[in-house]
C-alpha cells in the first residue's frame, strides 16, 4: 500500500517539474558506453557547444557535468530539462586497468581513486533524476552485472527509462540482443557519433518526458 501511494506520488511530482520546465533528465550507463558522446550531440544540435571530453580509455567523466535549460522541439513540441552527464557505473574498478592503457602509475591511480568517487556520485544522483537515458554499447554482452544492477535500481526507483543502443555504425552492433535483454523498455538504436537515427531518439525522449 505504501509502496503504491508512493508510486503515485512521484509520478504527481515529476509532472508537476515537467510542467515548470525543470525537468532533470540523466545519462547513466557503463564507461565508454558513449554517455558523453550523446550529450554533446544534444548541446551541440540544441545549445551549439559541446559538454564534455571524451577518451577511448575508460572513465574519461569522473565527476557530474550538468548542462542547464536545454530546450529541444521535435514535431512542433518543445520540451526543457537540465542535462546530466554522469560517470560510467563500474562494479570494480583497477587502477592497473589504466597503467596498461598506457598511463604512468601516479596518474592511474589518481584517475582510478576520482573514478570511484564519480561511481558512487552517480549513484547518489539517481534520487535526483526525474527521467533517465540509459546508454549501452551495442556491440556488448548487455547481459552484464553492471547493467542488469543498474536497470535494477531505476525500476526500484520507478524512474521513466529510456535506453539507447549506441554504436550502431559498429560491424559488431547487436541491438536485438538489447532488445531481448531489457523488453521492459522502449530501445532506440543509434550511432552518437555520426548522428544516425538521432531524431528518431527526440521523439522517444518526447514520449517519455514530454
Amino acid at each position: 500500500m505504501v509502496n503504491w501511494l508512493q508510486r503515485i506520488i512521484n509520478r504527481l511530482f515529476r509532472n508537476f517539474f515537467k510542467k515548470k520546465g525543470h525537468v532533470k533528465l540523466g545519462l547513466y550507463g557503463p564507461p565508454n558506453g558513449g554517455k558523453t558522446t550523446l550529450a554533446n550531440r544534444i548541446c551541440k544540435d540544441w545549445l551549439g557547444e559541446e559538454m564534455g571530453s571524451v577518451s577511448n580509455i575508460a572513465h574519461e567523466t569522473r565527476e557530474i557535468q550538468i548542462k542547464e535549460e536545454i530546450h529541444i522541439k521535435s514535431d512542433g513540441k518543445e520540451l526543457s530539462f537540465n542535462l546530466v552527464d554522469t560517470p560510467g557505473i563500474a562494479t570494480k574498478i583497477d587502477y592497473e586497468d589504466f597503467i596498461n592503457a598506457g598511463m604512468k602509475e601516479t596518474k592511474a591511480k589518481k584517475r582510478a581513486k576520482e573514478a570511484t568517487k564519480g561511481v558512487i556520485d552517480a549513484i547518489k544522483w539517481l534520487d535526483e533524476m526525474e527521467v533517465v537515458i540509459v546508454v549501452l554499447d551495442s556491440t556488448k554482452n548487455p547481459y552484464s552485472q553492471v547493467n542488469i544492477t543498474m536497470i535494477g535500481n531505476l525500476e526500484a526507483r520507478n524512474i521513466p527509462v529510456l535506453v539507447v543502443a549506441n554504436k550502431v555504425d559498429l560491424k559488431k552492433s547487436n541491438v536485438k540482443k538489447l532488445e531481448a535483454a531489457f523488453p521492459q523498455y522502449e530501445i532506440v538504436a543509434i550511432s552518437a557519433k555520426y548522428g544516425d537515427n538521432i531524431d528518431e531518439f527526440y521523439k522517444s525522449l518526447f514520449k517519455l518526458a514530454g
